[in-house]
């Protein structure tokens, strides 16, 4: 169970202290308990599990013991020529080996030693297909669901799934439940796994305010939380860091304050920067993000602070990124209880038969089928020259029914909440609709001709949607010729606007292959470490495949806690 700050005393010693709680602190921590040190989580917010817990958890571990399951062609030199292609210079290579060196090592060591397991998605492309050594499957890792009823109270220190992601008013569902609940009347194998886990959810409701069976990011975090209790890891949630403690240019220690009560610790190991990175910083914002009205969907902890401090003892943050921070189109609703929600369209809508997504001016300006991040930049980089944000995606009445639009879940009967408060815009004809987003008509009728003609077509001449392996995937594989290509055709037409939305940081600070954090002359700071989002992406700003934040962020959660421990050296002695 969660230590509470009374019971931490003043000048208290631990081996390491991490800052933050999402994927990257939890492991820093864990793999510093797994060696049997004493260690301390310390957590702004009233949750652990920062935007982990907000995400699908994807896990980019290339190599792993997984990843010969069910790629066992795969190796190491096809990783790093793919990395090569994607990332190029925008990031050193010396980071890019250091985790291919550490990711399989690393989830061993989990799977090994906690409750943290992972398993492979049967096919779960890289993004960029059309660089030499992409792959189909086995690098993208996902956390195996959870049963949160083994943590007690502890199960609601887990900060909640974005409600929208959730069904039935919080039971949480991955990809896999969502393929048997749509089958729940075409096999007895999805009939027996819909029943199962709509049971479970009944019997969570007479009892606890959220479903206990947790997936994705939610498992992850619960997995990690459950590994930590188990090994009596401190965690302090609403406990902010005012400064960090140094001696002789070391970081020994670090100054916390909960409420009034201020409280200096001493880390004889060092102190792990994990807080998540700079999307919720007032200034920093602005300075590294695009011009353009954006949203970040992110969890509320991440406010860049510990950059702050870090910056005062000499850090830097990258430069030469792609981007400064990844991206997905989101589409925003006002919530019953006043909350803003950024709902990210990942891969539900966009790729798939009769949507389209069109600029200010009516027309298309992106393949929709490519990965959320590109799709992001796409919307940045048109907006220069012609008004995309927002912009707008379009379906018709069967493309409604048959996979939604957003938060407009697929099947959806009662339409006029959406309607009523403007995040759903509906026209009995192309042109009202245009009308009614904005748009000249003869120019959004003109494109919705193009794509039916397109889908009967099977090709897009404009911008090739449906031609890679990860285009297609997302799309549906009962409509040909092309999964991602279908008419556009029957009354009435709807559209949703889709805004920017930083789902995390990629520029942070500066760190080596041990995660040490840098000054400009390339020196580490003694003591001091980063991993997540607090350092800069060892990918460049790109977005190369799914789980490439949450993969190099346990790594090098990894390779901080060997060093820290001494580790390194000894193994290099040996």
């Amino acid at each position: 169970m969660f230590r509470t700050i009374d019971t931490i005393s003043d000048r208290a010693r631990y081996d390491v202290v991490v800052i933050g709680s999402g994927a990257a602190g939890m492991a820093a921590a864990l793999f510093a308990a797994i060696e049997g040190r004493k260690v301390l989580v310390v957590e702004r917010t009233e949750y652990v599990g920062g935007t982990s817990a907000l995400s699908a958890a994807t896990t980019w571990m290339p190599n792993s013991h997984h990843s010969k399951r069910v790629n066992p062609d795969d190796s190491r030199e096809k990783v790093r020529k793919f990395l090569d292609g994607v990332v190029g210079n925008h990031a050193a290579p010396a980071m890019r080996e250091a985790f291919l060196d550490s990711a399989p090592e690393a989830v061993a060591t989990l799977e090994a030693n906690s409750e943290v397991k992972f398993r492979p998605y049967a096919t779960h492309p890289d993004y960029e297909q059309q660089f030499e050594g992409a792959t189909m499957r086995g690098r993208a890792l996902e956390p195996v669901p959870f049963d949160g009823r083994s943590l007690g109270a502890d199960l609601d220190k887990i900060r909640p799934p974005i409600p929208e992601f959730t069904i039935f008013g919080g039971m949480m569902v991955d990809r896999t439940d969502i393929g048997h609940l749509l089958g729940i009347r075409k096999s007895v194998r999805s009939f027996a796994h819909a029943a199962r886990i709509l049971a479970h959810y009944a019997g969570d409701r007479l009892m606890r305010r959220r479903g206990s069976r947790l997936v994705m990011g939610n498992a992850l975090i619960g997995r990690f939380l459950a590994s930590l209790n188990a090994r009596g890891v401190d965690i302090l949630l609403r406990t902010e860091v005012q400064d960090l403690v140094t001696e002789n240019g070391a970081v020994t220690g670090v100054v916390l304050r909960s409420g009034t009560t201020a409280r200096q610790v001493t880390a004889t190991r060092g102190v792990v920067l994990a807080a998540g990175g700079f999307n919720r910083h007032p200034q920093r914002r602005g300075e590294l993000l695009p011009e353009g009205e954006t949203y970040s969907p992110s969890a509320p902890g991440h406010t860049g602070a510990m950059q702050d401090i870090a910056l005062r003892l000499g850090a830097r943050l990258g430069e030469g990124n792609l981007d400064s921070a990844f991206w997905a189109p989101v589409s925003i609703r006002r919530r019953a209880d006043g909350s803003t929600a950024s709902f990210p369209h990942f891969v539900m809508d966009r790729s798939k038969p009769g949507t389209v997504c069109v600029d200010q001016s009516g027309r298309r300006f992106v393949n929709e089928s490519v990965s959320y991040h590109l799709f992001g930049r796409a919307m940045f980089e048109h907006n220069k020259t012609v008004p995309c944000i927002p912009c707008f995606i379009m379906t018709d009445a069967v493309g409604l029914n048959k996979y939604g639009l957003g938060m407009v879940r697929m099947g959806t009967r009662d339409l006029t909440p959406y309607l009523a408060d403007g995040y759903l815009t509906a026209g009995a004809t192309v042109s009202e609709l245009a009308g009614k987003i904005g748009v000249p008509a003869a120019n959004l009728e003109a494109t919705v001709t193009a794509m039916n003609r397109y889908a009967a077509d099977g090709t897009d001449p404009e911008f090739g949607r449906g031609t890679t392996p990860y285009h297609r995937v997302n799309g549906d594989a009962s409509v040909g010729p092309n999964p991602t290509l279908g008419p556009i055709a029957t009354a009435p037409y709807y559209a949703v606007r889709l805004y920017p939305g930083d789902i995390g940081a990629a520029t942070g600070l500066v760190i080596n292959e041990w995660a040490q954090v840098t000054r400009a002359d390339n020196s580490p700071i003694a003591g001091l470490y980063a991993c997540g989002n607090e350092a800069n992406s060892i990918m460049g700003g790109t977005y190369p495949g799914p789980g490439i934040t949450i993969g190099p962020a346990i790594t090098f959660a990894y390779r901080a806690i060997r060093h820290a421990l001494g580790e390194t050296q000894a193994r290099r002695a040996a």
